[in-house]
């Protein structure tokens, strides 16, 4: 069992669920959603991208939020995936680390940053969005990775220093050797990940057993029917559930071909029909908030 959910009271076959909006600050209808979001309640969870212009709005309605506190992280971010909508590091506009395009943005993609980056410069934008973060009043509940590109080699370890220096929980898998394999990695990697996740394990830091999410997509469907099934489908165990909701805009549209699907997960995540389901169906919504109680006894 889970040792984080056993620390928590639950137990050995419940199916507990963090339900958590990404991309938050990317745009200015992202930060609305969130907020309308977790004043609903059904979202337990969000992470903001520190490098895009409105991150100082979300910040902003945080501080001002009234009622509890926000279950906030960071969502770490190394990449500027769209092509009308750009931005790039906070740390350094220097080309040699390797975290500028030739536009002078964060590379589009996942793999650009991985082979071209410098470990140091990634290290230093990590600590410099979380400071950020931090210097804005936000109570950082936990951090994670847009587009998973610190899930690497190269950044993993110093991904997982800064959050044991913070004491903060992180986006990890608790897998065996077969099930990083599923994940893409080769033998070696996954025997290294097994042993790197058993030793945050033994140092403290909560470790997730499954990563699940609904699809952006260009044309969603039925998004509350599609939330219930995946939903339905969770194992036991403690899962990151992604979503990424935004409230309709201009601008949202102007960014990106999945809006439809953003806006439907707004929709759905605030809607009495979801709600209902989810109490019904026996799953515990949590926040990562008695996550990071627990690293900070």
């Amino acid at each position: 069992m889970n040792p984080a959910l056993k620390r928590l009271g639950f137990g050995e076959r419940d199916r507990v669920v963090i339900i958590h909006a990404d991309d938050v600050g990317m745009c200015q209808a992202s930060v609305q959603a969130f907020i309308d979001l977790m004043d609903f309640g059904l979202v337990s969870s969000g992470a903001a991208m520190v490098p895009c212009p409105w991150f100082p709005l979300l910040a902003q309605e945080c501080r001002g939020h009234q009622g509890p506190p926000l279950d906030l992280g960071v969502h770490l971010t190394l990449t500027s995936e769209w092509d009308g909508y750009r931005w790039g590091p906070i740390s350094t506009r220097d080309e040699a680390s390797g975290l500028l395009d030739g536009e002078g943005y964060f590379p589009r993609r996942r793999e650009d940053v991985q082979e071209q980056a410098q470990p140091g410069a990634v290290q230093a934008e990590l600590e410099a969005q979380l400071a950020r973060a931090l210097a804005a009043g936000l109570d950082v509940t936990h951090a994670d990775t847009h587009m998973g590109v610190v899930a690497h080699l190269k950044f993993v370890q110093g991904y997982a220093r800064m959050a044991l220096e913070q004491r903060l929980p992180a986006l990890f898998l608790r897998l065996d050797e077969a099930g990083w394999q599923e994940l893409g990695l080769d033998a070696a990697t996954a025997a290294f990940a097994m042993q790197f996740m058993d030793q945050l394990e033994e140092q403290g830091v909560p470790l997730l057993d499954n990563l699940a999410s609904l699809p952006l997509l260009e044309e969603p469907g039925d998004r509350i029917a599609a939330a219930r099934a995946a939903l339905a489908a969770l194992p036991p165990g403690l899962t990151h559930f992604i979503i990424h909701p935004a409230a309709d805009s201009p601008e949202l549209r102007a960014i990106t071909t999945s809006w439809q699907s953003r806006v439907a997960d707004y929709r759905a995540f605030t809607s009495d029909e979801l709600a209902g389901w989810v109490m019904d169906s026996g799953i515990q919504v949590i926040g990562y908030r008695p996550l990071r109680d627990l690293m900070r006894p």
